[in-house]
């Protein structure tokens, strides 16, 4: 039974810590910034990334779970878009123009 107690505590304190939470968060905005960069450019790169970072940062508790979800929507689109790209005109690249 104290074993049990002692666990508990070591997770709540794991989740408490200020740096990891820290990291966490930074994760979580810097995908969402990503992802929504990648809309525009470098779709290949941007898209994974941010769907990782937004993973992760939900895996260590992020106290931004919307902004983390949001990085791994955005970066998904980012994948979507490219597919619709290329399959409508052949190339990794696309333009305005």
């Amino acid at each position: 039974m104290n074993g049990q107690a002692d666990s508990r505590t070591a997770v709540r304190d794991r989740d408490r810590d200020p740096a990891r939470n820290r990291d966490a968060d930074a994760m979580a905005v810097t995908g969402f910034v990503l992802g929504l960069v990648g809309l525009l450019v470098m779709n290949l790169i941007l898209g994974p990334t941010a769907v990782v970072l937004g993973a992760l940062a939900l895996l260590r508790h992020t106290t931004r779970p919307g902004r983390a979800r949001l990085a791994i929507g955005l970066g998904l689109a980012d994948v979507v878009l490219l597919v619709c790209l290329v399959t409508a005109d052949g190339t990794w690249s696309w333009s305005l123009s």
